[in-house]
């Protein structure tokens, strides 16, 4: 893998992806990443450099062939560890696509997020060492178990002693397909805000189980869904070249500052530092 080079600020490169699944190539020297969250599950290795960032309350500590696993909504930074920065390959998988893959049960939570070299699997490692590779619907459903196997795995192990991999208070059996049915409307249409009678009508829930089970399943609020469906659109309006202001009236932001203020609290970054980092 290429060691992406040490040109001041952020490099970002998108590589191939497909339906819930990004990969991402970054280099990262001088400033870094303001905390942020978003409602994948990431997972990543770094390629250069130390990467240091906050999760948790705790300072943490990334070496080149280590892996970080990061659970959606979890606040976290991203900074350099030396002068000479880091860089580090990222798949961001859809919460959705882990439910798939363990027929409804609760997200697996990895507690320590590094995972050492001589833990990592081979097999996710090839899933980055080529991210330009088309993904079919075959290698979709392959790259997905890789990751839901490493997920389950060192979850498993760190909370072995509460006899579970989910995160405590996510035992309770959940209505997927009545909460899959919320979480699509929002998808459907990402600029129109929802009810919660038009939640309870899909779902067939009262509204307080749709908000305490939503999370459970997919990682984050409805609300938080909905915005980060916003910033998609608005990723993809940016990257097609349209303005800022015009980007966030078509993702359905009030306005610009609007948009920029949600961007930054689920990237890191600005708009427009992002769209300047687009290698």
């Amino acid at each position: 893998m290429p060691d992406g080079g040490t040109r001041p600020g952020h490099r970002l490169r998108f590589g191939s992806g497909a339906a819930g699944i990004e990969r991402l190539e970054a280099s990262l020297v001088g400033e870094g990443f303001a905390t942020h969250r978003h409602d994948t599950y990431a997972i990543g290795m770094t390629l250069r450099g130390v990467q240091t960032f906050r999760y948790r309350g705790e300072l943490r500590h990334c070496l080149p062939g280590e892996w970080h696993v990061l659970h959606p909504d979890e606040p976290h930074d991203g900074v350099a560890g030396t002068d000479e920065g880091f860089g580090y390959r990222i798949i961001y998988l859809d919460p959705s696509l882990v439910q798939e893959a363990l027929g409804g049960a609760p997200l697996p939570f990895v507690a320590d997020p590094v995972i050492g070299r001589r833990d990592a699997d081979p097999a996710l490692v090839a899933c980055l060492r080529d991210i330009d590779e088309p993904l079919d619907e075959v290698e979709r459903l392959t790259l997905t178990l890789r990751v839901v196997h490493t997920l389950v795995r060192h979850s498993s192990v760190r909370n072995s002693s509460a006899g579970s991999s989910a995160r405590p208070g996510a035992r309770a059996p959940l209505a997927l397909e009545a909460l899959a049915a919320v979480r699509d409307l929002i998808a459907d249409d990402p600029t129109v805000r929802h009810t919660l009678a038009e939640f309870e009508q899909v779902s067939g829930l009262d509204r307080w189980t749709v908000a305490r089970r939503f999370r459970v399943a997919f990682g984050t609020s409805p609300t938080r869904f909905r915005t980060m469906r916003q910033l998609d659109l608005a990723r993809r309006l940016l990257r097609e070249g349209v303005p800022l202001a015009e980007a966030a009236q078509l993702a359905g932001f009030a306005d610009q500052a609007h948009m920029s203020r949600m961007f930054k609290r689920a990237y890191g970054l600005t708009p427009a530092r992002w769209t300047a980092a687009l290698a």
